[in-house]
């Protein structure tokens, strides 16, 4: 017994796989797919990310009720519209669709668009990702390529606020 714990304080011994039941800082996600279907007029303003202790977060502003997202892991991001590849950093390429136009739907007015399309926020000392670059808004889409630094667990959820507001949050674990 002693033996083992000396070999465990010295670092020889690796603790074996994480059961079922145990998790990275107690988040219990999966790396599929999540999406709501309900479309919103409701605009978008703003990108932003943060960093957290166990996970770098995704968080768009949208200028009135969020409803539907879909986000997921895929091969290659798409430009909306044109199919046409966006160039994304990192191991595994998640697309984040939230079904809200980067635009107000009554006059056709823009109300988000990035000072750089291919760095819309700066990530370059975030955990788990690696950019995050503009694909666009179409058809009352609007679309984000998110690189990260490996297939990594993820949770997707809306909140209310800020003010009349509400916001579409991705949030990528920085380990299984």
């Amino acid at each position: 017994m002693t033996a083992i714990i000396i070999a465990l304080g010295l670092g020889l011994l690796a603790p074996g796989p994480a059961s079922a039941t145990t998790s990275y800082c107690g988040l219990v996600w999966s790396s599929l797919g999540k999406s709501n279907q309900t479309m919103s007029a409701a605009s978008i303003a703003n990108i932003r990310t943060g960093q957290h202790t166990c996970f770098d977060r995704l968080v768009i502003n949208i200028k009135g009720k969020a409803a539907g997202y879909n986000v997921r892991y895929v091969s290659k991001v798409v430009q909306d519209g044109s199919g046409q590849p966006i160039k994304l950093r990192g191991g595994a390429f998640l697309q984040v669709t939230a079904h809200s136009p980067s635009y107000d739907s009554a006059t056709g007015k823009v109300t988000f668009v990035p000072a750089n399309r291919s760095e819309v926020t700066d990530v370059s000392k975030y955990q788990a990702f690696r950019q995050v670059a503009w694909a666009g808004s179409f058809e009352g889409r609007t679309t984000s390529g998110l690189g990260v630094r490996a297939r990594l667990p993820f949770k997707v959820s809306t909140l209310a606020g800020p003010g009349t507001g509400s916001t579409l949050v991705v949030d990528v674990a920085h380990h299984w």
